[in-house]
C-alpha cells in the first residue's frame, strides 16, 4: 500500500474495454496481464474498493480517514465476494446498484479486478494535479505480484491518460511489499519530504520513489 507495460485482451462481457475511455466524463480503463482497472461504475465497485483496504494490515500503512474505512469484517467479506454489477448473475441490493460519477476536480480512482474470476482486487488512486499515486490490494490478491501490476498501470495512467510525465509514490521505509513493488514497476528513488501526514492524523516517516516518461500523452 502507497500513497504502459498494457497487454491487451478481449475483457469479460459487461466490463468497461481497456482503452476504451471516456476522458471528459472522467472515465478511465487499462488492464495488466491479471488485472483489469476502470473507473467504478456504481457504488458497489467503491464499497468493494475501499473494503478491500479496511483490514488492519493495510491500514497500518494506509491511515485511511475513518468515514471512508468499513469497519465490519463480515461486511468487508460479504462485499469483496460480490462480483462487478450485474457480471454475475446476482442482482445487486438497489442501494450498491445505484451509479457512481466521479466529480470534475477529483483524483483519479480506479477500481481493479482480477481478470481471470472478476474478484474485486483493489483500486489505485492518481492525484493529477500534483502527480503522487497510491494504491492497495484486497488481503486475497496480496503476495501473488500483483502490487507490480497494480504500480504498473498507476503509471501508465499517470504518462498516457493523464499526460503526465512523472508520477510518485510515497511509502513509510518499513513498508518493504510496496516498495518492492514500486521497484518491479520500474520506480526510482526520489527525494521528497522525510516525513508524511497520513489521511487520520498520524505522521510517519516517508521514502519517495518515482517514475517517468518522455512521451507523456492524453488518452481520448
Amino acid at each position: 500500500m502507497v500513497w504502459s507495460v498494457i497487454r491487451r485482451r478481449r475483457p469479460a462481457a459487461g466490463l468497461p474495454a481497456p482503452g476504451r475511455c471516456e476522458p471528459a466524463c472522467g472515465r478511465h480503463a487499462l488492464a495488466t496481464e491479471r488485472l483489469l482497472l476502470f473507473t467504478p461504475r456504481t457504488r458497489l465497485d467503491v464499497a468493494a474498493a475501499l473494503a478491500a483496504c479496511a483490514d488492519a494490515e493495510a491500514q497500518r500503512w494506509l491511515g485511511t480517514q475513518a468515514d471512508r474505512v468499513v469497519p465490519d469484517p463480515g461486511t468487508r467479506r460479504a462485499l469483496l465476494a460480490w462480483r462487478p454489477a450485474g457480471d454475475d448473475g446476482r442482482r445487486v441490493p438497489p442501494r450498491l446498484a445505484q451509479p457512481y460519477a466521479p466529480g470534475p476536480d477529483d483524483p483519479l480512482f480506479l477500481v481493479c479486478v482480477r481478470r481471470s474470476d472478476l474478484a474485486y482486487a483493489g483500486a489505485l488512486e492518481l492525484e493529477h494535479r500534483t502527480g503522487e499515486m497510491g494504491g492497495w490490494l484486497a488481503p486475497s490478491c496480496r503476495g501473488q505480484g500483483l502490487g507490480a501490476e497494480l504500480f504498473r498501470a498507476g503509471a501508465a495512467l499517470a504518462h498516457t491518460h493523464a499526460g503526465l510525465a512523472t508520477v510518485r509514490a510515497g511509502a513509510e521505509p518499513g513498508n518493504t511489499a510496496s516498495r518492492r513493488a514500486l521497484a518491479r514497476a520500474g520506480f526510482v528513488a526520489d527525494d521528497g519530504p522525510p516525513r508524511h501526514t497520513l489521511p487520520d492524523g498520524r505522521e510517519v516517516d516517508a521514502v519517495w520513489h518515482r517514475h517517468d516518461s518522455t512521451a507523456a500523452s492524453r488518452c481520448r
